[in-house]
């Protein structure tokens, strides 16, 4: 069966919605959906630096994959800081609200710019290619939390950020650069 990438990547945006109203109108479900949240969150971005962003870099989308990989590491530093609160506590709502504001915005440009650049640049075959590695990566990659991208890893954000010198960067300095780009 093949699935554009581009609507896979929307299904996703659309449980993320759905998952931060359980969060807000359900706190007692916190314990068990913050980690759902994060590990979807975490999977879905892998998937998007690893298959989608070169592809969309190359088919002309530099800014607009440079900024969503911006996005990606702020977003990630936001989950840490969520995963760090007690989950009854007002850090909590607090953290929440932030990730759902840098979230929504990510998906809001995401699906004004990145998305429909991808439907109108990339033939349906190969979104069709994409979407299939998409969810290949996505899949491996479900269950990692915030905070535990492999040196392989970092060095894709960097890439999609146009980083220079990134390959003789050691993990934790990739991990700087990345944070200061991200909050830049």
């Amino acid at each position: 069966m093949q699935y554009d990438v581009v609507d896979l990547i929307m299904q996703d945006h659309r449980e993320v919605e759905r998952l931060f109203g359980e969060l807000k109108n359900h706190p007692e479900k916190r314990p068990l959906v913050t980690p759902v949240l994060c590990g979807l969150l975490v999977a879905h971005s892998r998937a998007e630096e690893s298959e989608v962003y070169p592809a969309a870099k190359d088919a002309g989308g530099d800014d607009e994959v440079e900024h969503s990989q911006e996005e990606h590491a702020e977003a990630e530093q936001l989950l840490v800081k969520l995963l760090d609160c007690e989950f009854d506590s007002p850090q909590y709502e607090k953290a929440l609200q932030d990730v759902v504001d840098a979230i929504t915005h990510h998906v809001e440009e995401e699906e004004k710019t990145v998305l429909p650049g991808m439907r109108q640049r990339l033939s349906a075959e190969r979104r069709y290619e994409l979407g299939e590695s998409f969810a290949r990566s996505r899949a491996e990659h479900l269950g990692e939390m915030p905070g535990q991208a492999t040196r392989e890893e970092l060095l894709t954000q960097a890439k999609n950020l146009g980083l220079s010198g990134a390959a003789s960067m050691s993990k934790e300095q990739l991990k700087r650069e990345l944070e200061k780009a991200a909050s830049s």
